[in-house]
């Protein structure tokens, strides 16, 4: 059964990144925001915490890197403020990283790929990310970095739908 169970995902791991050239579709909690940003309501039934270990899960399975995380929100504390919730994640892949600042340095200013957690006065969850469509439409990227920029740009997506939605 497990290896029946690692084989099923195995396949299904494969036939995303096989795919990624395709568009992945937003979480409906998700719309372009200001400032060139994707916010995502977090659903009702989900937590912060909960979208969080989504948003880990995810990445793990679309062998993202999670290379590091900021936990503003209590550094403020720390310095004797008031804050919400406020963290924010990194997510990488490092081979498709150095690709793209190989052929420009510009590409460093948007490494690692970002996710925010923001709860609200509420404290309803949101979560917030670059708008990659803008950013790589804007980049004329050769058609050989298309294809791993648009891997970049579904697997982000995929990570914060699965938070807001609290998708495995």
């Amino acid at each position: 059964m497990k290896r029946y169970l690692s084989s099923l995902l195995f396949l299904l791991g494969f036939n995303l990144n096989v795919q990624a050239e395709e568009m992945f579709e937003l979480a409906e909690s998700c719309s372009n925001d200001v400032m060139n940003m994707i916010k995502c309501k977090v659903v009702e039934d989900v937590s912060a915490d909960d979208a969080i270990e989504s948003m880990k899960l995810r990445a793990n399975f679309l062998n993202f890197k999670m290379v590091g995380h900021m936990p503003l929100s209590e550094q403020v504390k720390a310095n004797g403020g008031e804050s919400n919730r406020m963290e924010i994640f990194q997510f990488c892949d490092a081979n498709i990283a150095a690709e793209m600042v190989r052929y420009s340095m510009a590409f460093a200013g948007y490494l690692p790929c970002r996710i925010s957690v923001v709860e609200d006065d509420a404290g309803q969850a949101w979560l917030i990310t670059l708008n990659m469509d803008s950013t790589m439409g804007d980049a004329s990227l050769p058609k050989e970095l298309q294809g791993l920029g648009m891997k970049v740009r579904n697997n982000i997506y995929s990570i914060i739908s699965a938070g807001a939605e609290g998708d495995l």
